[in-house]
């Protein structure tokens, strides 16, 4: 039977998922489990190891009962995964502890201290991303200081997609969008000595740094009889999984400059530098400089914290009300004409700085303390003029971040569960002043890892013919922006700027007094 299908297992913060492609990118099945981690501490975020494995080989199992005969059609699989955090193994590859994930904010403080020092601009330059809180580096710095007894044990410092890979072959490696962006120079796609001294730590933690597309690992014996597939299957380490979605949605064009926005719990948004030297570095020092999987290239991210989070935000305050008075309403039942009220609400006559999450926000300026509001509110407006602004306030963001990388692309592709609404597109495009187009793909992420494992088996002879055969064909047609509200909104734009700017002494005012009032609640 031919080898003719591939998998990408997609490890993400919600869902585990292995999904099956032909090789010309046609999904033709898909298993999910929920994904599970543990707050802790109040701030922290911990994933057992073990249990991420077994979950993982739980889906590869499970897309086994969906595709017939798949153990003896699979060419390759490829795996992608969260972002960031930190897993840690000993020197028999068994965890060394609880792995820190990407929303795990203890080392905020180590972060914050880092940033104001030349260190953390020196790291920057460097790497061409910001220091945070949820990254390896300074997690690593957290862990010395109050888990030293895990650092004693630990030999290797992966990600997760490097943890999945080295349970699925047994060789410990990191990819270059990772391994770099925490560690390196992006100039020479390296690790750099002065990024890891600078932050004190171990360089020996760090496993070598391979290229996916071009080098595959070996499925391992036990490996092989935890998942029902061959012994020595190809595995291919794929990239962080916001590159390998950018990658599946359409990030890389080879005929035109484009973006990709990622419209779900949080916002992505990223523009294709095409050579080390088109990279902008921002004075802010914000934003991740991420290795892509065409020779050369590169991917240059911003992120606001939270994006459909402050819809959802106010959707729930409202099933709140109704509720009190009788009423049970569901999300789903407000979304059903919730496009057609915040089309039909006057545009810009509210601002809204979408910041709702507890964590403040990261992109483009990095602030634990920032806080949601609204600017201009009267007795005149109600539910849909606020759900306006919120939408208008994720448009506005959204420029924030590509405004801090260059100039905004002429089409930005946009792919996540929010990218289907008419409004939302419709209000990105004006505020960014550019086309629009959704991707069909619904498993972007699982689809460009596989596209990875594609050109590194030879299914495909090079990334550009493979996004030309499982990219393309995925991409609606072109939206161009509402040259009215388009106009409206470049002249709200500098006001929305300047009123978050100006707000940052009263963010800090109110956190100050509320650690005020913690401390005074907890004095014996």
């Amino acid at each position: 039977m031919a080898r003719d299908l591939l998998i990408g297992v997609d490890a993400g913060t919600s869902v585990i998922k292995s999904v099956a492609f032909t090789a010309s990118g046609e999904q033709v099945g898909a298993c999910a489990r929920p994904n599970r981690y543990r707050t802790v501490e109040g701030v922290g975020a911990e994933q057992d190891m073990a249990d991420t494995w077994a979950d993982a080989a739980a889906t590869l199992r499970g897309l086994a009962d969906v595709v017939p005969g798949l153990a003896d059609r699979v060419a390759a699989i490829a795996v992608t995964a969260q972002g960031d955090g930190t897993w840690l193994v000993d020197a028999e590859g068994e965890p060394a502890g609880p792995a820190l994930i990407w929303l795990d904010a203890r080392a905020a403080a180590i972060t914050e201290d880092l940033r104001a020092s030349p260190v953390g601009r020196r790291h920057f330059e460097s790497t061409g991303s910001g220091l945070a809180a949820c990254q390896m580096g300074p997690q690593l710095l957290w862990l010395e200081r109050h888990r030293p007894d895990v650092m004693a044990r630990a030999a290797t410092a992966f990600h997760l997609k490097d943890w999945l890979y080295f349970k699925l072959t047994g060789d410990r490696a990191a990819d270059a969008s990772e391994g770099v962006h925490s560690f390196g120079d992006f100039r020479t796609m390296a690790y750099a000595p002065a990024a890891i001294d600078g932050l004190g730590l171990r360089g020996s933690l760090l496993p070598p740094i391979i290229d996916g597309s071009s080098r595959t690992g070996s499925l391992g014996w036990d490996a092989a009889r935890a998942i029902g597939f061959g012994e020595g299957l190809p595995v291919c380490l794929g990239p962080i999984d916001i590159v390998a979605t950018a990658l599946g949605a359409g990030l890389y064009d080879p005929e035109r400059d484009t973006g990709c926005t990622i419209v779900g719990s949080t916002g992505m948004h990223m523009r294709i530098a095409r050579s080390a030297e088109a990279v902008r570095l921002n004075p802010e020092g914000t934003g991740y400089t991420l290795a892509f999987p065409v020779p050369g290239t590169f991917a240059q991210l911003q992120s606001n914290m939270a994006s459909t989070l402050n819809i959802d935000w106010l959707v729930d305050l409202a099933r709140g009300v109704l509720k009190q008075h009788g009423v049970e309403k569901s999300r789903t039942d407000i979304f059903l004409d919730l496009d057609d009220h915040v089309l039909a609400a006057e545009a810009g006559t509210l601002l809204y700085h979408p910041y709702i999450s507890e964590a403040g926000e990261r992109g483009p300026f990095v602030d634990a303390a920032a806080r949601a509001q609204f600017h201009g509110l009267s007795a005149r407006h109600d539910f849909n003029d606020l759900m306006r602004a919120v939408y208008e306030g994720l448009g506005f963001a959204a420029r924030d971040c590509y405004a801090a990388m260059g100039p905004i692309p002429p089409e930005v592709r946009i792919t996540g569960g929010a990218a289907r609404s008419k409004a939302l597109r419709v209000i990105l495009g004006a505020a960014l002043g550019t086309r629009i187009r959704s991707s069909r793909r619904e498993e972007a992420g699982a689809a460009g890892a596989a596209m990875v494992a594609a050109v590194a088996t030879g299914l495909a002879p090079d990334m550009e013919s493979c996004i030309d055969r499982w990219v393309t064909p995925t991409l609606g047609e072109a939206q161009n922006p509402d040259p009215a509200l388009a106009e409206r909104y470049d002249r709200l734009f500098p006001a929305y700027t300047a009123a978050r700017r100006a707000s940052a002494p009263v963010w800090r005012a109110m956190r100050a007094a509320a650690d005020d009032e913690n401390d005074r609640r907890n004095a014996p």
